[in-house]
């Protein structure tokens, strides 16, 4: 299949989507669509966003016994329901919006996040001892470990011993980086003042694992240290960001000791929310000098 075969199929499946949805409507009964119906019209040659397409609130097979029930458990997951067959295999829609995702995931692992996107958010920029990518995917204990060059800048460029050090890292997304720490780091900035915590210099890390807040850690002393890390990406979530945040963290700490905020994306806990959550942690963190396991929530 060439190119112009393949954005013709895209275009007919899109708009066949869109005739479904209104013979559905206005039948009222079957399937029960809800939602904003994608664009069927590809201008300058190209091809729809299949991604824009919400599954989660289209029910796409033919007379289900309760259409309003189906619907309302899809809206609270991402997990493929409700997408219809062909013979047994998927219809060519949910198999291509499959290979999107996949494709998303991939990007998310395989690209870096923008140097101008860390500039923008005032962040100053070391990285890990990995050199490149792959590497960095293959050889995870160097995701934790500092050059002394890394930590001589880190050392003249941060605050000593602060309330709390906010590390923005890429890990295994970049995607999730930049669709969430625009946000996230003000929201931050604003909770740590509410809460009255003294917040150290951010700054970020290329190609770093969880651990390498340990490291950072030892470096420059602060009472708590948090990492904003782009977790492993799935085929409906690849922007999906953590704060791992430790209490007086050292290197070789137990994974226990760390206390996690996950699932931080716009089908999740959204940024701003996080940042206000993550800020009272901290509060929390510093009043009883514990993290993980040992905290009381």
């Amino acid at each position: 299949m060439n190119e112009e075969q393949l954005k013709n199929l895209i275009q007919q499946i899109i708009e066949k989507m869109a005739i479904d949805n209104n013979q559905t409507s206005a039948a009222g009964n079957g399937s029960t669509f809800s939602g904003e119906k994608c664009s069927t019209v590809i201008s300058n040659e190209e091809v729809p966003d299949i991604t824009e397409y919400d599954y989660t609130r289209h029910l796409e097979i033919p007379n289900a016994a309760n259409p309003e029930e189906y619907l309302r458990i899809k809206a609270k997951t991402d997990a493929r329901l409700g997408v219809g067959r062909c013979g047994p295999r998927y219809k060519t829609g949910t198999y291509l919006r499959v290979l999107a995702d996949h494709a998303g995931a991939m990007d998310a692992v395989l690209n870096d996040v923008p140097e101008e996107l860390v500039i923008a958010n005032g962040l100053f920029s070391v990285s890990t001892v990995c050199k490149s990518k792959y590497e960095y995917m293959t050889r995870p204990d160097l995701g934790r470990l500092f050059t002394k060059e890394a930590e001589a800048e880190i050392k003249s460029k941060c605050r000593l011993n602060a309330d709390v050090q906010v590390i923005v890292a890429d890990g295994l997304s970049s995607t999730a980086v930049e669709e969430n720490i625009k946000d996230l780091l003000p929201s931050l900035e604003q909770g740590f003042k509410v809460e009255g915590i003294n917040a150290g210099t951010p700054f970020f890390v290329k190609y770093a694992r969880v651990p390498s807040m340990d490291a950072i850690t030892e470096m420059i002393k602060p009472k708590v240290t948090i990492i904003l890390l782009g977790e492993r990406p799935g085929l409906s979530t690849f922007a999906s960001l953590s704060a791992y945040i430790t209490y007086d963290g050292y290197v070789g700490m137990p994974e226990a000791n760390r206390t996690v905020v996950s699932n931080i994306h716009k089908n999740g806990t959204n940024a701003v929310e996080a940042g206000a959550h993550i800020a009272s942690v901290v509060k929390k963190m510093i009043q009883q000098k514990a993290s993980g396991t040992g905290l009381q929530l």
